[in-house]
């Protein structure tokens, strides 16, 4: 993950905030391992704690809240429309809707800490129509403890660990 250091190495919070809102809308990016390479960063100088941990839960809501309204403005009529193809029938969107109103929020909240799931959660709550309100509040509390904890991470390890070495190890556990 050098890649992703060099970029936010160059262009620093702009591309910190960018590359999290991106990935938490979808697109690959490994979030986890952005954040730890913010914090390792940052215990080594190059980037502010505060500063950082600012721009990760603005960049992180930017890419839910974007989420939660490409849901909620497309996600019904393209489910009913094309959701046969992938066996989601109307009432198995019925059922989901009224799981979602249980346990959604905090399906938002302990989703975070899944990858795929955190991005599925997104759309789910804007297809169910949760409000915005609650939205806001339950995926900002999630967004701000997981960047908190895999910032953490980087910084408190960054002093003590060669991160080129760890990025290769943690890439080849997941892949």
């Amino acid at each position: 993950m050098a890649f992703l250091q060099d970029i936010i190495i160059q262009y620093g919070y702009i591309a910190i905030f960018f590359c999290l809102a991106l990935g938490i809308i979808g697109l690959p990016v490994p979030d986890e391992i952005l954040m730890t390479i913010v914090g390792y960063l940052s215990s080594m100088g190059l980037l502010l704690l505060p500063l950082s941990l600012a721009v990760s839960f603005f960049g992180a809501m930017t890419g839910m809240l974007c989420s939660y309204t490409l849901g909620r403005k497309f996600g019904k009529p393209l489910l009913w429309k094309y959701g046969k193809w992938i066996k989601l029938t109307s009432k198995r969107l019925e059922k989901t809707e009224t799981w979602f109103e249980r346990y959604g929020p905090w399906a938002i909240c302990i989703g975070y800490y899944i990858p795929g799931l955190r991005h599925l959660t997104c759309y789910l709550a804007g297809v169910s129509a949760m409000s915005p309100r609650k939205y806001i509040l339950y995926s900002g509390m999630g967004a701000m403890v997981w960047c908190a904890i895999f910032i953490s991470i980087g910084y408190f390890l960054g002093a003590s660990v060669d991160f080129s070495n760890y990025h290769a190890s943690l890439l080849r556990l997941f892949f």
